[in-house]
C-alpha cells in the first residue's frame, strides 16, 4: 500500500511544488516543466462524454473504463475458473473410447488372439469411469485454498479501484489548483498592466522617473510570462486527469471541470481525526488486508495439500468393453442332409478273408458365414470393476519437500501480511503529517499574505508619489505573489491530504 500511495502523493506533491513556481517571480524563469507521469495503459475506445465533470463523474468513469481494474477483473475471473475445475475434479470421471483398425498381411485377431493372414476390419468400444475414493484429502483442501484465493482476488479489484480514486482525486485537484493559478497571475496581469498606465500618466505629468516605468513594464512581462506558465501547468494536469479517465483524444481536448466550494483549512480542520483510530478503523476495512489475511490462510492450507502426498490413495474404477472383427465368421447347420456310402472291409472271423460291408450316412450342410457386426458387440460385450490402491513409500522426497516448501510460502504470506499493516500504518500517520504541515503552513501563509498585502497597498501609494523606486515596488509585490501561491498551495495539499484520511476511514471521496 505504501508504494501505491506514494504513487498519489507525487502527482500531487510535484504538481503542487512545480506550480507554486508560477507566482514565485524570481525562480519562474528557471524552471522547466516535465511531463507529467503516464497513468497505467488504457484504451482509447471510451465513447466521448460530454459535459463539465465532477470528481465522483470521474471517478466512476475511470473505474469503468481503466485497464487496471479490468485487468484485475479479469485475474479474479481467472481464480473463479480455477475454483470451478477444483471443485470439479471430486466428481468421477468418464471417457468413452472407440476405434476402428485395419490389418493387413499377418496379424493377431484383436478379439480371438489367433493368427492370421488376411486383411481385416476391427473395431473396439470402450467406456470406463473412475472416482477417488481418499486421497490424503488433498481434492478437498485444494478447493477450501481456492475458495481462499478467489477472494483474495475481489479484494486486489476493491484494491485497484481504491488506487485509482485517489490518483483520479490528485489529478482533479492538481487541475482546480492549475485553474484558480491561472486566475491568480491573470489578476496580477491585469492589476500591473494598470500601474503601468498609471506609470505613464505620472511620467507624462513628471512625478515619477522613467526608470519607473522601465521596471513596471519589466514586472509585466514577468507576470504575463507567469500566466503563460499557469496554463501550461493547467493544460499537463488535464491531460493527466484525462489519461487516468482513459478518455479519447475528442474528449480530453474538451475536458471540463466544475470548481466546487472548498472550505479553507483552519485550526479545528484535523480535530476529528487521530492516526491511532485511522488505522484501527482502515485495517478492518482496506481490501488489501483482507487479501494479504486472505492469501495467509491459503497458504496454511496449502500446507495441507502438500502433506495430502503422504497417504495412500484409493481409486474405484468400472469399465465396459465390446468390440467387431470381420475375421470372426460363424458355423450354420442347415436343415438339408447329403447322403454318402462308406465301404468297410471286414476280416471273417471264422476265416476264409474279407468280407466288403457297405454303410450309407447322412451328413447336415455346414456352411461358415460372417458374424454379424451387431451381434459380435452384443456377444462380445465384457465387464469390469477395480479398486486401485496406491501407498507412497519413497519419491525422491518430494512431499517431503513439498512441505517445506509450503510451510516457508505461509512465513512469506504472513512477513507479507504484516508488511501491509505497517505501511498502511504509515501511510495514515504519513497522511496525517502532511495534512498538519499543510494546515499549518496555510495558517501562517494567510497571515503572512495579510501583512504583505498591507505592506504592497502602502508601496503602491509611494511608488505612484514618487517615493518608492519600481525595484523596490517589484519586491513588495513578489513577495505578496510568492506568499499567496504558498498559501494556494498548502490549501490544496491540506485538501487531498484530508481526503485521504477520510478515505482510511471509509468515506468516500467527495469534495
Amino acid at each position: 500500500m505504501k508504494t501505491t500511495f506514494t504513487l498519489f502523493r507525487r502527482p500531487l506533491v510535484a504538481g503542487l511544488g512545480l506550480l507554486l513556481l508560477v507566482g514565485n517571480v524570481p525562480e519562474a524563469h528557471a524552471q522547466q516543466r516535465t511531463p507529467p507521469a503516464q497513468p497505467p495503459a488504457g484504451s482509447m475506445q471510451a465513447p466521448t462524454p460530454s459535459g463539465p465533470w465532477t470528481l465522483q463523474a470521474a471517478v466512476d468513469y475511470a473505474l469503468a473504463n481503466n485497464l487496471n481494474v479490468r485487468q484485475s477483473r479479469l485475474s479474479a475471473q481467472l481464480a473463479d475458473v480455477t475454483l470451478l475445475q477444483s471443485r470439479a475434479a471430486l466428481w468421477p470421471t468418464a471417457n468413452l473410447n472407440g476405434s476402428q483398425t485395419w490389418n493387413y498381411g499377418t496379424s493377431i485377431n484383436p478379439l480371438t488372439n489367433d493368427f492370421q493372414s488376411q486383411t481385416t476390419r476391427s473395431n473396439n468400444f470402450s467406456a470406463n469411469t473412475q472416482v477417488t475414493l481418499f486421497s490424503g484429502f488433498q481434492l478437498r483442501n485444494t478447493v477450501k485454498r481456492n475458495v481462499l484465493d478467489y477472494e483474495a482476488a475481489l479484494g486486489d479489484i476493491e484494491k485497484a479501484r481504491n488506487d485509482l480514486s485517489l490518483n483520479v482525486a490528485s489529478a482533479f485537484l492538481q487541475t482546480l489548483l492549475a485553474q484558480e493559478l491561472v486566475r491568480t497571475n491573470q489578476t496580477r496581469v491585469n492589476s500591473t498592466q494598470q500601474q503601468v498606465e498609471r506609470t505613464q500618466v505620472l511620467l507624462k505629468a513628471g512625478s515619477v522617473a522613467e526608470s519607473n516605468l522601465i521596471d513596471s513594464r519589466a514586472q509585466l512581462a514577468t507576470d504575463q510570462l507567469n500566466v503563460i506558465t499557469a496554463q501550461n501547468q493547467e493544460t499537463l494536469a488535464r491531460l493527466q486527469l484525462a489519461q487516468f479517465m482513459n478518455l479519447n483524444e475528442a474528449a480530453t481536448q474538451a475536458l471540463e471541470i466544475t470548481t466546487p466550494p472548498l472550505p479553507d483549512p483552519d485550526e479545528l480542520s484535523l480535530a476529528d481525526v487521530n492516526p491511532s483510530a485511522t488505522y484501527q478503523t482502515a485495517q478492518a476495512i482496506q481490501p488489501e488486508i483482507k487479501a494479504a489475511d486472505l492469501r495467509v490462510q491459503s497458504a496454511l492450507r496449502n500446507v495441507e495439500v502438500a502433506r495430502g502426498a503422504y497417504y495412500p490413495r484409493l481409486f474405484f474404477g468400472a469399465g465396459i468393453f465390446t468390440g467387431y472383427s470381420s475375421a470372426r465368421n460363424l458355423t450354420v447347420i442347415g436343415n438339408d442332409s447329403t447322403a454318402r456310402r462308406t465301404t468297410f472291409y471286414v476280416e471273417n472271423p471264422n476265416g476264409g478273408g474279407i468280407t466288403p460291408l457297405s454303410v450309407t450316412t447322412y451328413q447336415r450342410d455346414v456352411s461358415t458365414l460372417p458374424q454379424r457386426y451387431w451381434d459380435q458387440l452384443d456377444n462380445n460385450l465384457g465387464r469390469s470393476l477395480q479398486f486401485s490402491l496406491q501407498v507412497p513409500i519413497l519419491n525422491g522426497l518430494q512431499a517431503r519437500t513439498n512441505v517445506q516448501r509450503s510451510k516457508i510460502a505461509v512465513s512469506q504470506a504472513e512477513l507479507r501480511a504484516e508488511q501491509e499493516r505497517l505501511l498502511l500504518r504509515q501511510n495514515i500517520e504519513q497522511a496525517y503529517a502532511d495534512a498538519l504541515a499543510a494546515q499549518r503552513q496555510y495558517i501562517a501563509s494567510k497571515e503572512q499574505v495579510e501583512s504583505l498585502t498591507l505592506a504592497y497597498r502602502n508601496a503602491e501609494i509611494r511608488f505612484n508619489n514618487g517615493l518608492l523606486n519600481g525595484t523596490e515596488f517589484n519586491i513588495a509585490k513578489n513577495n505578496l505573489t510568492a506568499a499567496e501561491s504558498s498559501m494556494i498551495q498548502a490549501k490544496y495539499s491540506f485538501i487531498f491530504r484530508r481526503k485521504v484520511l477520510d478515505f482510511y476511514q471509509g468515506k468516500s471521496i467527495e469534495l
